[in-house]
């Protein structure tokens, strides 16, 4: 199985969507089954490293990341089983982009929040307590997600 985490500029949400989510598969033993990426929408930070914001509250978490942004492909339509967006203006763009050669299922993320948080909110320009929130989200989503999947988390 394969997702990829995909908001504009791949450098907080998505990042930290896709390390949670692999952190997630591995505790419920699913590691082995699932190819996990994040990419944005635009350019902004090819070749960067993450937030160093996410990436502190990751680590406090013990939550391993190994990540450089990166733009999404028309390769990532067929490559990829879902493709999940962050927000409204995330949906948008990835359809705005998306070939009509497209098998990825394209979805926001936040459908799979238990707790009905559909936005996840980009805490970009806000505080660190912005990455705390987001953590929580993802890892909610990831639970549901796998739950969807697996019948169970």
């Amino acid at each position: 199985m394969s997702i990829s985490f995909t908001p504009i500029g791949n450098i907080c949400r998505s990042p930290m969507a896709e390390a949670v989510f692999a952190h997630t598969v591995k505790e419920h033993g699913y590691a082995d089954e699932w190819t996990i990426d994040s990419c944005g929408t635009a350019d902004y930070h090819i070749g960067k490293q993450p937030d160093k914001r996410g990436i502190a509250y990751l680590k406090s978490q013990n939550i391993p990341v190994n990540h450089r942004c990166r733009e999404i492909t028309q390769e990532d339509f067929t490559k990829f089983e879902y493709i999940f967006g962050m927000d409204n203006s995330n949906m948008q763009n990835i359809n705005r982009v998306k070939p009509k050669n497209s098998t990825a299922k394209v979805e926001l993320f936040g459908s799979y929040d238990p707790k009905g948080q559909l936005i996840i909110e980009d805490p970009y320009y806000g505080g660190d307590e912005g990455f705390e929130e987001v953590f929580e989200q993802v890892t909610r989503c990831s639970e549901g997600f796998l739950k969807k999947i697996y019948g169970k988390p």
